[in-house]
This record gives C-alpha cells, sequence and structure tokens, in this order.
C-alpha cells in the first residue's frame, strides 16, 4: 500500500512567528507489483495541497513498487513499510501503522483515492483521530476547502474544515495523474513493527481476469442496463467491446437482476468512471447511475425509449432496439 505526505509552511504571523507546517499523508494503491492508477490521480491532489510530497509504500514483497514511485516528479521522500502484516492491505492492519506515522510526523492532511480500499480505510483513521472524514472531492480550493458532490451528483458542496487533520478521499477522475518520470527520489525503509491484527485474517482474493482494459482507466465503456434482458445479451456488448478495445460496464438494475457480477457496476454505489467514450446501451439512466459516468467526455446513448433520462446528459443519443442497433454498430466496425 502506498501513502504520500506534503507540508507547506502557513504564513507567520505578523510579528513574524512560525504558525504551523501543513503536511498531507496521501493513501494510495498497489498490488505489491504495479501502483495502481488511482494513486498517481491521488498524488496530484497532493501537490495541489502543496509543499514537499513523501510517500509510503506499506506492503509484502513491494519494493518494486516503490523504485516505481520513485520516478515520479515533485516527491521529497518515499517510506517502504514491507510486512506480511500488510497481506491483504486489511484496514485493521493498515490503520495503526499510519497512526504511528502520524504521532511522529504530525500530518494536518490524509488522503486515499475514493476506491473500496479508501472507504474503508478512511472512516477508521478518521475515527481514530476523532474527526470527520470528507469524502469524494473533486477540487481542492485551499487546503482546508475542498469540492464534493452531493445528492447523487446533483449538486456541488464546498466546505470548509477546522478539523487540525483532514481526512479526506480524492474522486480519481477530477483530477490528472501525475506521470511517473522525471523523477529521482530515493526511497528508505521504515523499521518492522508488529502490526497484525486479531480482529481479521486474510484468507484469499479471487480477482475476476480479463483481456479488456480496466473499467475506471478505460478509455472507452460500453455498458449494459435492464433492457438487456439476460446475462447471455451481454455477449452483444462483449463483441462490440473487444472491436472498440473497450471495457464493459453495468448499471445497478442490471448487477442486481443477475446480468453480470458487481464488479462491472457503474453507478454512485458502484465504480465511477469518466472515460472518453462512454455508450449506455439499455439504461434508463436513474440519477444514481449518472453519478457514476457524467463526467465522460462524449457520452452515447441507445435507448428505444425517447424520453429515458439517459438523454437528457447524451452528447449522441439513439432511439432504436438495442437487439438490432448493437449487432449492426459491430458489424460496420
Amino acid at each position: 500500500m502506498l501513502f504520500t505526505c506534503t507540508r507547506t509552511l502557513r504564513a507567520a504571523s505578523k510579528f513574524g512567528s512560525l504558525i504551523r507546517y501543513e503536511s498531507t499523508l496521501v493513501i494510495a494503491e498497489h498490488n505489491n507489483e504495479n501502483l495502481l492508477p488511482i494513486t498517481c490521480n491521488t498524488l496530484t491532489a497532493a501537490k495541489k495541497i502543496g509543499g514537499d510530497v513523501t510517500v509510503l509504500v506499506a506492503g509484502t514483497k513491494c519494493d518494486t513498487v516503490a523504485q516505481k514511485v520513485c520516478k515520479a516528479k515533485g516527491i521529497s521522500k518515499i517510506l517502504l513499510a514491507d510486512s506480511d502484516a500488510f497481506k491483504g492491505f486489511t484496514a485493521e492492519s493498515l490503520t495503526p501503522l499510519i497512526l504511528k506515522l502520524h504521532n511522529e510526523l504530525k500530518f494536518t492532511h490524509i488522503l486515499s483515492g475514493a476506491s473500496a480500499f479508501g472507504k474503508a480505510l478512511l472512516p477508521r483513521i478518521a475515527a481514530k483521530l476523532d474527526v470527520s472524514p470528507i469524502s469524494d472531492i473533486i477540487d481542492i480550493k485551499t487546503p482546508d476547502t475542498f469540492v464534493r458532490t452531493i445528492y447523487a451528483g446533483n449538486a456541488i458542496q464546498t466546505l470548509k474544515s477546522k478539523d487540525n487533520v483532514k481526512v479526506i478521499s480524492v474522486r480519481s477522475t477530477s483530477f490528472e495523474p501525475l506521470p511517473l518520470e522525471g523523477g529521482e527520489t530515493k526511497h528508505e525503509s521504515l523499521p518492522t513493527g508488529d502490526y497484525t491484527s486479531n480482529q481479521v485474517q486474510y484468507i484469499k482474493q479471487e480477482l475476476s481476469k480479463s483481456d479488456r482494459p480496466e473499467l475506471t482507466s478505460a478509455k472507452v465503456v460500453i455498458s449494459g442496463g435492464r433492457g438487456m434482458k439476460s446475462g447471455e445479451n451481454f455477449k452483444l456488448l462483449y463483441t462490440l467491446a473487444d472491436k472498440l478495445n473497450a471495457a464493459v460496464g453495468a448499471s445497478r438494475a442490471a448487477v442486481d437482476a443477475g446480468f453480470v457480477p458487481n464488479d462491472l457496476q457503474v453507478g454512485q454505489t458502484g465504480k465511477i468512471v469518466a472515460p472518453n467514450l462512454y455508450i449506455a446501451v439499455g439504461i434508463s439512466g436513474a440519477i444514481q447511475h449518472l453519478a457514476g459516468m457524467k463526467d465522460s467526455k462524449t457520452i452515447v446513448a441507445i435507448n428505444k425509449d425517447p424520453e429515458a433520462p439517459i438523454f437528457q446528459v447524451a452528447d449522441f443519443g439513439l432511439v432504436a432496439d438495442l437487439f438490432k442497433a448493437v449487432p449492426e454498430l459491430t458489424e460496420k466496425l
């Protein structure tokens, strides 16, 4: 797992005395071999807060991840915590490490990507620090003022936090990724400690494998909804996706109906995506789904109902039977 720290000197008082250093700890993700894309977006948010950036890579045999982070420009320090206790990257094992670092370095900000990992870890850290977490920010105005969406993305909220430490999750689609190039920072290893939790034990994880791009980082996404009628009919989207080198997603209605597994769900309670092209097939456009994809650069909707809400956000709309339109589109490609 990966963490970031940012230090910025606040303005001195009128008497010239030092008020405080600002420091941001960004908790990011990796799989012990590669840095996950959401980490690079979170690093950009950390740099926008200002000051030095320190990255902590915590995991099991994750030295290669730390070496890759060394290439990121503008990182002043990289810390490596390597232990079997971090297998599975459980919140119960990582929280003591983060709290220990906070007690030593007195961070003013703790950041993570707004992923399943971040959503599991940050509330636990905030509770331990007795502060209010700030979720899913889309912009940073000042070190204590942030912008986020509320009401399933139907309203934008600007909030100012008075907590001494701000615990924040970052929506990756709202920040450009920080390139892993141009940097020459060396990493240093932290002393090992006992972070094994007696609350949980990591057994194993089963990951679905696909030759298609990962949903949250794909440049093209094709999603199906209730209008697909069955999981068997999703083969139409898979064939089209292969032509476009696209990822395949789904609405919650399709997931709840058992058409596809829930790791394909796009929306407020699923994954947030913002590809260059988003094709919604047989999706009516409930606000919960729109919250997960309306930041896409170009939105194409295919639906036989001309009154479907999805057409209100679509750049291009096709009122047609998807079982005729999708095969025709695939054939022409």
